[in-house]
């Protein structure tokens, strides 16, 4: 989706070069609370958790808490089912 990545070293662009999905950012990078609320946002990239071997990144560290209050499981499965959609319309821009 036209992301620019940024790596600290050549053996960590490889391992990513070799398996983007294991490394990617799920939901295109944007906020899993918005996502699973139906919209987009922006994220710190200090506030990211791993589940289930994915990572998820929230717009602040407040948000995050949010996101795992609500329950974490729950909130994937609502943006899983509002991301094709999302993705759809922000690809149409």
């Amino acid at each position: 989706m036209g992301a620019q990545w940024q790596f600290k070293n050549a053996a960590n662009r490889d391992a990513f070069a070799a398996e983007p999905e294991k490394y990617a950012p799920q939901f295109g990078g944007y906020c899993a609370w918005a996502v699973s609320q139906g919209y987009t946002a922006k994220i710190d990239p200090e506030a990211w958790k791993i589940v289930n071997g994915k990572l998820y990144l929230n717009y602040s560290k407040s948000v995050q808490e949010q996101w795992v209050a609500g329950g974490v499981d729950k909130l994937i499965a609502a943006g899983d089912g509002n991301w094709p959609g999302i993705r759809k319309k922000l690809e149409a821009e």
